[in-house]
């Protein structure tokens, strides 16, 4: 429940700080230690010139004829704060307990002096350092020692500078982590509200860039160019389904004005035959359009394509001109192959070849018709990584007010009355091509002609960034 409450700004802010607390927490006591390990080094060191020149000062003397496990010496030159210098004489049975009780330094302190021939030991005031030396045959003990009063004072006023400095650390930390969580999520924040105005009736509306942020940028203009596909989406169904009913009213009133007519009085069979016709035909027009439409709706974007195969696509170019002209012997057509690659890989794409071939088909048959059967163009050309079609007509052009609606289901321009069609042509087309990858771009100029290109993606395009050595 909790985790469903807190915000990702607050867990931001959290971590920030835990990353600043731990990195002045680790920082202070880094420091703290560095300098202790340091001081403690630095006092060691002083005692030990003093425990050499301890040792230099005894065996300059002519005689150290002193009693074993006794005192030979007790310094206080106060060189260093509170020094307390010794000279023993090594025991023979190598027992320090009496010397260790009278100096009240531990035995094991002298036993480590002598294995390894210099030791050093503290307790909680006094530091103590000592080595062995050799004097006429006989082995004596020097040991130094001195209160640290760097360590007892100074560094107890580092300690608490540094617990304070810490503290106001970790306390302006609080504040820069809520900043920064506040600076950084306030760019999104932003965004989301914007994005809350959006709705179904204001989708013109976009988000503004944010300045030098370039991963919010990304960001924006992504879900701009999501909310333009929407845009389109909603404009498109908008256009189709005033189109769509418009196109379906048609027949079916007539359909029913028939019916109407035929029985309100008794006819004649010939009359109702007459009728029977009529209605036959708009009955006929009806179901071409909702199978057009149904094409329409099987060619949306989603992708699927029964069958794909590799496409030759001249082959599939001389096979359209060639049904088309079966259809109607009046199409003109003129298949410029002068740009034709050498490598026939090149003309070959990724398809279905039915689909494909309908829309070469209806583009260059509305080409035909709306030329008034004049001569049409198509011209065929690849690049290393696209093939090209470009389809040509000298005819009745496309007014350029209307050009933005060439798209929408069953549109059709205001220069096209006395042609047959129901506009879906073009969009069907723009569907196929846009499956296979490829893209559809439309030129024209009213009572000049159109131009479509149509570009796909070739197969040895694909296999060259496959392969690229």
């Amino acid at each position: 429940m909790f985790n469903k409450v807190i915000t990702n700004q607050t867990k931001t802010m959290v971590l920030l700080m835990v990353v600043f607390t731990t990195v002045i927490l680790i920082f202070g006591g880094s420091v703290y230690f560095s300098i202790v390990n340091f001081s403690h080094q630095r006092f060691y060191e002083l005692l030990k010139i003093r425990t050499t020149t301890i040792v230099q000062i005894e065996k300059s003397k002519k005689d150290l004829d002193i009693p074993e496990n006794h005192i030979l010496n007790n310094r206080n030159d106060e060189e260093l704060p509170m020094e307390r210098d010794y000279v023993f004489a090594v025991p023979e049975d190598s027992n320090f307990k009496k010397i260790s009780h009278e100096v009240h330094i531990p035995d094991t302190f002298f036993k480590n002096i002598v294995r390894s021939g210099e030791a050093n030991y503290n307790d909680s005031e006094f530091y103590y350092i000592g080595q062995t030396f050799k004097y006429q045959n006989k082995d004596y003990i020097a040991i130094a020692s001195a209160k640290n009063h760097y360590v007892v004072h100074y560094l107890g006023f580092l300690k608490r500078t540094l617990i304070t400095c810490m503290i106001l650390s970790i306390f302006f930390s609080m504040i820069f982590s809520f900043y920064l969580s506040k600076t950084l999520f306030k760019p999104i924040l932003k965004i989301t509200g914007k994005v809350k105005e959006i709705s179904s009736e204001n989708l013109h509306l976009r988000l503004e860039p944010q300045p030098d942020n370039k991963e919010l940028n990304e960001l924006v203009e992504t879900f701009n160019t999501m909310l333009t596909r929407i845009e389109t989406s909603f404009e498109t169904q908008n256009h189709l389904i005033g189109n769509v009913s418009h196109e379906l009213r048609t027949p079916l009133t007539s359909i029913m004005g028939e019916a109407d007519v035929a029985l309100s009085i008794n006819r004649t069979a010939e009359e109702y035959k007459e009728t029977l016709e009529i209605i036959l035909d708009e009955a006929e027009k009806l179901d071409k359009k909702i199978k057009a439409l149904l094409l329409i709706a099987q060619t949306g974007f989603d992708g699927r394509i029964q069958k794909i195969d590799k496409v030759r696509i001249d082959q599939l170019l001389w096979d359209v001109i060639e049904t088309l002209r079966r259809i109607d012997s009046r199409n003109n057509i003129y298949l410029d192959i002068s740009m034709l690659p050498d490598n026939p890989k090149k003309l070959k794409v990724q398809g279905n070849e039915q689909l494909l071939h309908l829309a070469v088909a209806n583009i260059i048959s509305n080409g035909c018709k709306y030329s008034n059967f004049q001569q049409v163009k198509v011209s065929l050309g690849a690049t290393d990584t696209d093939l090209y079609i470009i389809i040509k007509d000298n005819g009745i052009g496309i007014p350029e007010s209307e050009m933005n609606k060439i798209y929408d289901p069953f549109f059709r321009a205001s220069n096209t009355r006395n042609y047959e069609g129901y506009g879906i042509g073009l969009p069907l087309a723009r569907n196929i091509v846009r499956m296979h990858n490829g893209e559809l771009l439309v030129s024209s100029h009213e009572n000049q002609g159109t131009t479509v290109q149509m570009r796909f993606p070739t197969i040895y395009g694909t296999q060259k960034e496959e392969n690229p050595s």
